[in-house]
């Protein structure tokens, strides 16, 4: 029986023997607790959907399963949670008992132990020094506490920036999920050590730029110092780093340092797929987080994707490992809603494609069981990364002067919410990630008539190579960089673009008004250079409405007019 399922058990046991009571103790040991460790976690029983919604707007949810909600509170939740007059049970672990800190850097190497914090940046700092032209040595940026979050950059010609579809792997954005910070150190270790000797990995390499970031939160894995000693779920400012993120539903105006040094290096990369990993169950989680009546348009797909990470660590695991909920694989707001996660961040607001994959049912690996994680979950990591080579690769580019063109690719009647992405605005070039079958894919650009093709098939395990000539339009309105924004059609009957001027590209907010001043649409979405940003109108009535469009970060604004005829 696993610790989860001992730990439940007890907490049944509790709330049947108690009645669901509370005391003044257990309030000051809540106190205790969080003010020597710097968390607590706690187990209240489920009521509903709606007390749920309560409480993972207000605290950090672990899991939800079996009418129990495990939560975890920190020095800016306790009292908000006291207050509540929550029946719980304190869970008082004792996981920091199985980090074994390596001795030096040569036992670090070994992957059945913990590096202190020194010994990981020299870890870092090797794999750039021994292996300079396959590995590059990035920082992402810094913590709180001036630590740096770097990540690697692994593939053939590593100096350089190929036109390659760039992928990501990131963890430990929870300080206290320890097991895939040694699992990404040990993968990155393995795809250096292994390019010339194995076609799996070189494939790999020669194809994807691959990025690796083991630590993404270091302030709450080395929170007492160089060592791992009761490592904390938070940032320094007591912040769940994974509850930080933008979000339509509950919008953050300011993320932690962490947070928004990380937006700003996924923006710059938009990557093609990724993953963060964490540990407290063992499953692969994919969106939704937020939205529990939505489907992704790619849901098909992210359900594809997830079983085969699962199934194959089922081939030499055995099932009794990852194995939660649907076996291994959950759509995330039916397991529970968070708002603010990475993963629903990147796949709505950068069209990315990321899912979360909990490790491991313990949140702090034993050292002892490092290698047997490895050994679990290696073919999936490789067999993951590989999604990156298949679907539809193209290349839009001008009919006239071949030069790359900057256009939005989305497929009409299944996209929304965000699931088009974007040509490269240097190269040129796109991946699109599909299930198989027949598509087609439309593609928008300024100052281009707008193309369509047709019956593009795709293929399981396979890659589709396109190339799309877009035709100028000749004789077309000034589209290059107006002062205001500048709508066509207009009026509009169902779809309806927008050129904005160019200090407000990036990613915003749009509000629609209707001539009473009554908000009828307020979402977020991504302005790309050259690419007009569709509004969809086929929902509203006939008439005149108008629309602001705000800049997130620089919070510039420009307001215009457009009519809806029916």
């Amino acid at each position: 029986m696993t610790k989860r399922f001992l730990i439940l058990l007890v907490v049944l046991t509790f709330f049947a023997l108690r009645c669901f009571s509370q005391n003044l103790r257990n309030d000051i040991r809540l106190r205790e607790i969080v003010s020597k460790y710097g968390q607590v976690k706690v187990a209240v029983p489920y009521t509903d959907n709606k007390s749920v919604d309560i409480l993972t707007r207000n605290v950090s949810i672990l899991s939800v399963g079996n009418k129990v909600v495990h939560i975890s509170l920190s020095p800016l939740t306790v009292e908000w949670f006291i207050l509540q007059k929550n029946n719980y049970l304190i869970l008082e672990e004792s996981d920091s008992k199985g980090v074994i800190s390596s001795l030096n850097v040569n036992q670090a190497l070994e992957w059945d132990s913990y590096p202190t914090y020194s010994q990981y940046d020299s870890i870092m700092q090797s794999f750039k020094a021994l292996y300079p032209a396959l590995c590059h040595l990035d920082t992402i940026g810094t913590s709180v506490n001036g630590k740096l979050v770097l990540a690697l950059k692994i593939s053939d010609n590593a100096a350089n920036d190929e036109d390659e579809p760039e992928v990501f792997y990131s963890s430990t954005i929870h300080g206290d999920e320890t097991g895939g910070f040694v699992l990404m150190l040990r993968l990155a270790d393995y795809l250096l050590k292994n390019y010339n000797l194995n076609d799996r990995v070189k494939n790999l390499v020669d194809n994807l730029e691959i990025w690796i970031n083991p630590l993404a939160n270091p302030d709450g894995t080395y929170q007492n110092g160089n060592t791992i000693s009761s490592p904390i779920r938070y940032n320094a400012n007591s912040i769940d780093l994974n509850r930080n993120f933008p979000d339509p539903f509950q919008p953050l105006e300011i993320q932690e340092k962490e947070n928004r040094d990380m937006i700003k290096f996924m923006r710059k990369h938009k990557f093609v797929i990724s993953a963060n990993f964490h540990s407290g169950a063992e499953v692969v989680n994919y969106p939704w987080d937020s939205w529990l009546s939505k489907f992704h348009a790619d849901d098909s797909w992210f359900n594809s994707i997830s079983r085969g990470y699962a199934d194959t660590v089922h081939v030499y695991s055995g099932p009794v490992y990852l194995n939660d909920l649907d076996n291994g694989v959950t759509r995330g707001a039916a397991w529970y809603v968070i708002y603010g996660g990475r993963q629903d961040f990147v796949t709505s607001e950068l069209q990315g494609r990321e899912v979360t994959i909990e490790l491991d049912d313990q949140y702090i690996t034993p050292a002892a069981q490092l290698t047997l994680l490895w050994q679990n979950n290696w073919r999936s990591l490789l067999g993951y990364l590989e999604n990156a080579l298949y679907g539809i690769h193209g290349l839009v580019r001008s009919s006239r002067s071949s030069s790359p063109v900057s256009a939005k690719v989305f497929i009409s009647g299944h996209d929304k919410d965000s699931s088009h992405v974007y040509s490269d605005t240097l190269a040129g070039s796109f991946v699109r990630l599909l299930s198989p079958g027949s598509w087609t894919l439309t593609f928008t650009a300024n100052g281009y008539n707008d193309t369509t093709i047709s019956n593009i098939v795709v293929f399981s395990g396979q890659k589709t190579d396109i190339i799309v000539n877009m035709v100028p339009i000749i004789n077309s309105i000034n589209t290059t960089n107006p002062e205001t924004p500048l709508f066509y059609p207009n009026p509009a009957t169902t779809e309806m673009k927008a050129v904005l001027p160019g200090n407000i590209i990036g990613t915003l907010n749009i509000r629609i008004f209707n001539q009473s001043g009554m908000l009828m649409s307020d979402y977020n979405t991504e302005a790309v250079h050259g690419v007009p940003v569709s509004i969809d109108v086929k929902w509203l009535s006939g008439g005149t409405y108008s629309v602001v469009f705000t800049n997130k970060v620089t919070k510039i604004s420009y307001r215009g007019r457009f009519v809806v005829i029916k």
